[in-house]
């Protein structure tokens, strides 16, 4: 029996479960370079060299490591092939065609249509550590599915920052210690720069000569795009940055995108690196007393809980998630999300970090770009399909819950138990943004307010028949209540003004 193993963009992997039982005598690796997944969704310039790069490095070290290999390259963009009629072309000589399963709806049912003319042997992606069918179990158990308490159930099933089958410390989670603000002195180390080689830089150049439209600054580009360069990332972020993780993990400063994170979501995700180990990692820094219980449980929870968490979701809602508009916000995504031209210094801040880096922080997004969305009821199909271009670690599987579920509360509470809105003071609080803005933070109301203050209450107005029985905000609708019928009058003026602005794509 000969296999022919196709491994997708994202599973940059030997590990990876299609590879488990190749026989390098008769086997072969078919790696595709797809012009039509890079064009479909317009991804950020610095994702597309990453994972083309990727490939070619990783297609290099399976051929040292005795792999036969069928690599198709993208020559340009007036190849019209596709993986589908490759795989087609190939099967004919092998036995069957082993895939592990994509990690994105589309592409799975794509691949589902190859049983029809060839032996197609789909695999689970056990780089996850919670499958399909443990997350549906764990769901049809609960009338509602709160992170928090699979997040439990997974430390115990791994053994993670447990003692005697309790939890290290005695609590669980420590995030009520992760929130603090960064003081004016804090000195942030530099993220890992690695030097682009030959095959990274005929990359670049092929993707600035083909997609010279898609967004994003492509250069300079520091990536890794190989496993032990993703390795060294990590090693970096442990002995650098973990140790004041914990701490300042909501922080926001201006000119210092990548603060205390570990930046390493890009290579989980294209497979790099692997959970587990990045987890492990973790643990045993905080068990040799190098880094604070706060910092590695707060780094283990992002990848042990959110992330299994919000893959979970993915799989046992899909298709019908992607449509979901509980709110039924329809206004446009305005031009400044793409060319950072306002005057709310927040927004332009994570816009040009976005279009620099292919990055920003899980609080820049949710808080201040996601935030934004939420309170002026932009799109949620706009929303989507901005976050899933402009970001280097963004895949539908892990965007789509975040953006649809946890910012844009566009699920109805399925994933998140309130709609994370905020207003003015929660951005002053976490961040220095406010003191470069044309805006006053203080100001509630009128032409300088900050456009978040007001916008945060019409938000409530806009959608109180559908948010007025939540527990987690009905006090504010009661603060609202008590407001003089000049303030209401103020917030909706203000607020009609400032959302046919963008509208019309003027300058705010």
């Amino acid at each position: 029996m000969s296999n022919l193993v196709v491994i997708l963009h994202d599973q940059i992997s030997e590990s990876i479960s299609s590879l488990k039982d190749f026989n390098k005598d008769s086997d072969l690796v078919l790696l595709y370079e797809s012009y039509a997944y890079a064009n479909r969704t317009k991804h950020h310039k610095k994702k597309l060299v990453l994972l083309l790069a990727a490939m070619r490095h990783f297609a290099v070290e399976l051929e040292q490591d005795g792999y036969k290999i069928k690599y198709v390259k993208m020559n340009s963009n007036d190849d019209k092939g596709s993986l589908e009629d490759t795989i087609k072309s190939l099967s004919y000589e092998y036995t069957r065609v082993v895939v592990t399963e994509p990690s994105e709806y589309f592409q799975l049912q794509e691949l589902k249509k190859l049983e029809i003319f060839t032996s197609l042997d789909l695999r689970p992606d056990d780089r996850f550590l919670a499958s399909h069918q443990d997350f549906k179990d764990w769901s049809n158990a609960r009338s509602s599915l709160l992170m928090e308490y699979f997040y439990r159930e997974m430390r115990v099933k791994y053994d993670i920052l447990m003692t005697d089958g309790k939890p290290e410390g005695g609590k669980w989670n420590y995030d009520s210690e992760n929130r603090k603000t960064a003081k004016s002195n804090l000195t942030v180390p530099p993220t890992s720069f690695i030097e682009p080689d030959s095959i990274t830089k005929d990359v670049i150049s092929l993707v600035e000569e083909n997609f010279p439209e898609h967004f994003g600054d492509i250069e300079p580009f520091h990536f890794a795009v190989t496993r032990k360069g993703a390795l060294d990332v990590l090693q970096n972020f442990l002995d650098e940055r973990l140790p004041l993780f914990g701490d300042y993990q909501d922080a926001m400063v201006s000119g210092e995108p990548w603060m205390f994170h570990a930046h390493i979501s890009f290579y989980l995700n294209c497979g790099l690196l692997l959970p587990l180990e990045c987890i492990k990692a973790a643990e045993s820094y905080y068990q040799k007393g190098l880094v604070p219980l706060n910092a590695a449980e707060g780094f283990i929870r992002q990848i042990l809980g959110w992330r299994e968490f919000i893959r979970g979701i993915y799989w046992l809602k899909m298709p019908e998630y992607k449509d979901l508009n509980f709110l039924e916000a329809k206004n446009k995504l305005p031009n400044f999300y793409w060319d950072a031209k306002t005057k709310m210094n927040c927004l332009s801040n994570c816009v040009k970090d976005t279009k620099k880096n292919a990055y920003a922080h899980h609080i820049q997004r949710l808080m201040v770009l996601g935030n934004f969305a939420l309170i002026a009821g932009l799109s949620p199909q706009e929303v989507n399909e901005w976050f899933l271009i402009v970001y280097a670690d963004a895949y539908e599987w892990v965007e789509l819950p975040n953006v649809s579920g946890m910012i844009l509360f566009a699920d109805g509470g399925y994933l998140a138990s309130k709609p994370y809105a905020a207003g003015g003071s929660y951005i002053n609080k976490m961040s220095d943004y406010c003191k470069g803005c044309d805006y006053s933070v203080t100001q509630k109301n009128g032409s300088n307010a900050c456009p978040f203050n007001y916008l945060y209450w019409d938000f409530l107005v806009r959608n109180r028949d559908k948010l007025a029985k939540n527990p987690r905000i009905a006090m504010m609708y009661r603060t609202y209540d008590r407001m003089s019928e000049d303030k209401k009058l103020a917030i909706e003026s203000d607020s009609k003004d400032f959302l046919r602005k963008i509208s019309s794509d003027s300058y705010v």
